[in-house]
């Protein structure tokens, strides 16, 4: 049985951030789950996969996060209580459901995980999505720990109920990433099938119903604003003239700083877990006992732009700060050292630093920068791209995924990137206002996720780019979830469809199509060179599977390989592949064994044919 099924009320299990909301919607009989994986986020999505092969849970693994949101937001409708997964950018894919569903509102409770990624950790940005709360109208929960997070899950349905709206649940990458022990609440067995009635004019958000909607959707958030200032996750906790407001994982920095800095009876913290709509009189009444005041939160300053406006309708001066070039940046996380420091420099108290520990006496750690794994298939497919290109001025637009990483040397096999799917809309523009080849990179997932009408842009107003379809036959970057390409049979999963990729390109209107095995290295480059030689819109699919996504199917069948005494040193398999099965021992080229995959794709390239499988 999934561990997160344990029916066990009051027993205690050590969970991942993302584990504990799983769990928390499991205990609140959440009935449809759908999601696109993205990190932070995607262990939530991961663990209900798991969940519904032994549960009546309905989970799916949408095309992208807008259709994921519409498959919750029909089936809230139908009374069946649902959640929607997504990471921080994910939002803005699917914003344009979400800010109209505000307005239609929700029957069950709906769920609407917003992962944010201070820092970047694995985003293109770091937007604070607490501004989609403010701009779409609805509340936001914000948890501060792993098991905070569970319960505040289950609260989230309710809330959801009360409101008749949808609840946007925040977290950032430190939330969704730690571990805690978690003590477990009762099962609630989930509804999985409802009833959808039939009411138009509140459903059909034309602009003559939408004008009520929206006197609707005023109404319940000023009812949500009055729950928040009686919500038990925002509270206030110490004592003392001086205040500090705080969010999130924020909170825990501020606790224990206070704590550190035996300042308990002099600080007081109000914390604010119910963050949107702001709970105005609580904040007024918490900022009348206070002579100074800190905002202690990651990313905008949401809380503390809204704290001063509050203050100025009371008629306070106090000083209120947060973000300031000597306090707290805008720019990625906070750790409990910025906050302890930060702290005792805005209330004068006295700080020493705690002396950090020497370690001039061990050696530095090697760097590890990111690139493509060993025997990843991306690696032979942009070698045969360079080779069939030598010679053409070209432009590489690329997209989201494991193959971004080509940017890096020796590939270098990308020039401009924006957001998921913007390989190919970005094609268009340069092929009409440059001279130069355009080719342009998208992943298999990406490609069903947001590649399709920008390639149908194309085709209609009659492009000349070449598309590469890097087609590893999983979401790789993510963790190896299914998307529409992959053969579900492979996994042991049933009741799937496969769409092909080639029938779609080709539906499409593309006339000139390639598919090619990436590691049949002359083959490859020479069907590469006949696509950038075509005028017009042309598409080459490179289809091999994911190294590792094989070697988890037992379907990695290859020998390692090593260097022969036939080596002149000429390193062109570092130079132009700089695979990290490759490492350097007394000037000589050497592979290890235990991660080469035998893909053969330097094999291919040696120019004296040096290296060769090894035979045990």
């Amino acid at each position: 049985m999934h561990k997160l099924l344990a029916r066990e009320t009051g027993s205690r299990l050590l969970l991942l951030g993302n584990e504990a909301i799983a769990r928390g919607a499991v205990e609140a009989g959440v009935g449809v789950a759908a999601t696109y994986p993205g990190t932070p986020s995607s262990e939530i999505s991961a663990n209900f996969f798991n969940i519904a092969k032994e549960s009546p849970l309905y989970f799916e693994y949408s095309t992208n996060e807008k259709v994921a949101l519409e498959v919750a937001a029909a089936a809230a409708n139908s009374c069946v209580r649902s959640m929607c997964i997504m990471k921080h950018v994910g939002v803005n894919v699917a914003a344009d459901a979400l800010m109209t569903l505000a307005y239609i509102g929700v029957k069950a409770g709906l769920v609407i995980v917003s992962a944010d990624d201070p820092y970047m950790f694995s985003s293109q940005n770091e937007q604070d999505n607490r501004y989609y709360a403010k701009l779409s109208g609805l509340p936001m929960l914000e948890p501060s720990s792993v098991a905070e997070a569970r319960e505040m899950t289950a609260y989230a349905f309710e809330l959801s109920e009360k409101l008749q709206e949808p609840v946007l649940f925040r977290t950032t990458t430190r939330i969704n990433h730690s571990n805690e022990v978690v003590t477990l609440g009762e099962i609630t067995p989930p509804v999985i099938k409802g009833d959808f009635h039939k009411d138009p004019f509140n459903y059909v958000a034309v602009p003559a119903i939408s004008r009520n909607l929206h006197k609707k959707l005023l109404k319940n958030l000023a009812a949500a604003a009055e729950m928040a200032e009686t919500s038990p996750y925002n509270f206030i906790e110490g004592s003392g003239s001086m205040g500090i407001i705080a969010n999130g994982v924020s909170y825990n920095y501020a606790h224990d700083a206070v704590k550190d800095l035996n300042q308990q009876n002099n600080i007081k913290i109000l914390r604010l877990g119910f963050s949107h709509p702001m709970p105005a009189r609580l904040i007024t009444d918490f900022l009348k006992g206070c002579k100074k005041v800190l905002v202690i939160e990651e990313g905008e300053p949401y809380m503390e732009e809204s704290v001063k406006a509050i203050a100025q309708e009371a008629g306070l001066t106090i000083p209120i700060k947060g973000k300031a070039d000597d306090l707290f940046s805008r720019l990625f996380e906070f750790s409990p050292g910025i906050v302890r420091k930060a702290i005792a420099s805005y209330f004068d108290i006295p700080y020493t630093p705690v002396t950090p520990v020497d370690i001039s006496d061990i050696p530095e750690i090697a760097q590890r920068p990111p690139n493509l794994c060993a025997g990843c298939s991306h690696r032979a497919t942009y070698y045969a791209v360079k080779k069939a290109a030598e010679n053409v001025a070209t432009i590489y637009p690329t997209d989201i995924g494991c193959y971004t990483l080509g940017f890096l040397p020796p590939l270098s096999m990308a020039d401009f990137l924006i957001c998921m799917g913007s390989s190919v809309g970005t094609s268009c523009g340069f092929s009409k206002t440059t001279e130069k080849k355009v080719i342009t990179f998208i992943g298999d997932s990406t490609f069903f996720h947001s590649g399709i009408p920008p390639l149908v842009n194309a085709v209609f107003n009659n492009h000349n780019f070449t598309l590469v379809i890097l087609d590893n036959g999983t979401t790789a970057m993510t963790g190896h979830q299914p998307h529409p390409g992959v053969d579900m049979e492979q996994i042991s999963c049933s009741g799937y469809n496969q769409v092909s990729i080639e029938n779609v390109v080709r539906s499409l209107g593309v006339c000139h199509v390639e598919i090619i095995r990436p590691f049949r290295i002359k083959k490859s480059i020479e069907a590469v060179r006949k696509a950038i030689e075509f005028e017009g819109v042309s598409v080459i699919i490179s289809q091999q599977l994911c190294a590792l996504y094989a070697k988890s199917l037992k379907k990695l069948s290859g020998k390692p390989f090593y260097v022969s005494n036939k080596c002149k040193n000429h390193r062109d398999c570092i130079n132009e592949l700089a695979c990290p099965a490759f490492f350097i021992e007394n000037e000589k080229v050497k592979i290890d064994p235990d991660t080469c995959v035998g893909c053969t794709l330097c094999a291919q390239i040696c120019p004296e044919h040096a290296i060769l499988p090894l035979k045990e």
